[in-house]
């Protein structure tokens, strides 16, 4: 599958979004583990939507709702009382479409959604950055990328904040402040590119 993105992303005042982008080995996983709690703590109802590159089940063979989604239902939803599952087909379809995953997460009104993965796609963006993982930074070719947590300094395009990404608080602290700059942070996109 391709990380290839829309030309543009519905991007509304009523529903702060943020993407957590990084190289596989960063430990995206790791830290939204750990940031969850934080940002709980903190009083923000926080929505993850992750992109997963390969095709994936969460339910299993044999089960009444794999038997009833192979058989067409468009989409399968199992409930209980404890969580509730949707499971659909998306023949055709090149990559998941992010605006789409937005809308079914709206209705639960989280204070914030954190998306992670669709990388390419246009919207503002925590980059999380180990040199050691041997890549480049997404920010030279990123304009939406807001701030860079990593455990080394380095050096960052204008208006790009650098962030501790050892300091679980300090990051709390800017995904929780981050409802608050949405309205003005998901109309501009950075001018320019590092030299």
């Amino acid at each position: 599958m391709s990380d290839s993105a829309p030309a543009s992303l519905t991007l509304r005042d009523d529903l702060p979004l943020l993407g957590i982008a990084a190289w596989s080995g960063t430990g995206k996983t790791t830290l939204l583990e750990r940031l969850l709690p934080a940002l709980g703590r903190r009083g923000l109802r926080v929505a993850v939507i992750k992109h997963a590159h390969h095709g994936f089940d969460v339910d299993q063979p044999g089960k009444d709702s794999h038997r009833l989604r192979q058989a067409g239902a468009v989409p399968m939803v199992v409930a209980s009382r404890a969580r509730i599952a949707m499971m659909m087909e998306t023949p055709g379809r090149e990559e998941a479409d992010l605006d789409e995953l937005v809308e079914m997460v709206r209705p639960q009104a989280p204070d914030l959604i954190l998306v992670e993965g669709f990388k390419a796609w246009p919207l503002p963006k925590l980059e999380l950055y180990r040199p050691e993982v041997g890549k480049p930074l997404r920010v030279a070719e990123d304009p939406w990328v807001k701030a860079v947590a990593s455990d080394a300094a380095l050096p960052l395009p204008a208006g790009v904040e650098a962030l501790d990404l050892n300091d679980l608080e300090a990051l709390a602290d800017w995904v929780a402040a981050w409802p608050a700059r949405w309205p003005e942070a998901r109309h501009r996109r950075r001018e320019g590119r590092p030299a």
